[in-house]
């Protein structure tokens, strides 16, 4: 078979003929071996990780930016009525401010050893893609992670770490004084949670309408199995799902612990674009082998900006459930 009818990374088959580790039928395999497995690697995006499927991701930002600002605008200004000849008119403008944050790049890496490359053509198979799924699991975990938490070492912004969104405190008079859903009876859960959701549009004057209730997984549950009251065979989950039609309520594990002291933290949340971003302005890319003795290292990185909220009053927060 002919060079140009093999498929194959020419990149990647440049950086192992000039290797001088494999002929060239070798080189081929290994360049054919690579394509397929960063080929197998991009269909891991299957796996489900909280913040890459809930949260709205955009790629605006491009690869090579180092911060990103972005702009907050208000009106402000009033009319009055006036006479014909007036001339002192009242002034209406529009006042912003500027955030910004830094861009960072992730990083780690996979590879193989010639041995296991010669032995993988020898028997005729692939080369195990496992590596790669695991470097890829091991950038998205950390995109997670950092998209909750952020990371104030390096200045990433993440959801949970953000102090503008405002904090509901929940009234602690269940069981021995608690604010837990597990001490208290369901229409003191409905209670706690429609003060979450009504939060959102007092705050904001209705212009914000929450679309989503986040909880941990245990008090999804609890809510999801317990009736809302003796006489009826409706859960409290039913229940709120009927007074609030258009809030869709989701069980985050990430949620489990998040709050202060480790409390379990619920959120309402207008879920729109228009509200918040995950920026990730480079998706996971991976490059050429790097040759290290007798072994190929596959370098694979990633650029993440972090959380971007530009209208905290799209959200609320409850500590202790």
């Amino acid at each position: 078979m002919k060079r140009d009818e093999m498929k194959y990374d020419e990149a990647d088959l440049r950086v192992i003929e000039n290797s001088g580790r494999f002929d060239a039928n070798e080189s081929i395999f290994f360049a054919r071996q690579l394509e397929y497995v960063k080929s197998q690697t991009y269909d891991v995006k299957r796996i489900q990780l909280n913040a890459l499927t809930l949260m709205p991701v955009s790629t605006e930002i491009p690869e090579g930016a180092t911060t990103h600002t972005y702009r907050q605008y208000d009106s402000v200004g009033m009319a009055k009525v006036i006479s014909n000849y007036a001339n002192d008119l009242p002034r209406a403008d529009v006042v912003g401010k500027e955030f910004t944050s830094v861009i960072r790049s992730l990083g780690n890496a996979y590879g193989y050893n010639v041995q296991e490359i010669r032995s993988a053509m020898f028997a005729g198979i692939n080369l195990s893609g496992k590596r790669a799924m695991a470097a890829t699991r091991a950038q998205q975990e950390l995109v997670n992670k950092l998209a909750f938490s952020g990371d104030a070492d390096h200045n990433l912004p993440g959801l949970l770490n953000n102090a503008n969104i405002p904090e509901v405190t929940l009234a602690a008079d269940g069981t021995g004084s608690s604010k837990t859903f597990a001490a208290k009876t369901a229409d003191k859960i409905v209670r706690d949670v429609n003060a979450l959701i009504n939060k959102v549009i007092t705050q904001s004057k209705g212009v914000h309408r929450v679309s989503e209730v986040w909880m941990p997984v245990e008090q999804y549950a609890l809510i999801a199995t317990t009736q809302n009251s003796t006489a009826s065979d409706t859960t409290i989950l039913e229940f709120l799902q009927k007074v609030h039609p258009g809030v869709t309520f989701r069980q985050v594990v990430e949620l489990d612990g998040a709050g202060v002291s480790g409390a379990d933290r619920m959120y309402a949340i207008e879920n729109s674009r228009e509200n918040w971003q995950l920026e990730i302005p480079m998706m996971i890319k991976q490059y050429s082998p790097q040759q290290k003795g007798l072994e190929f290292v596959i370098p694979v990185e990633s650029r993440f900006a972090g959380v971007i909220i530009e209208y905290p009053l799209a959200f609320a927060f409850a500590d202790g459930i």
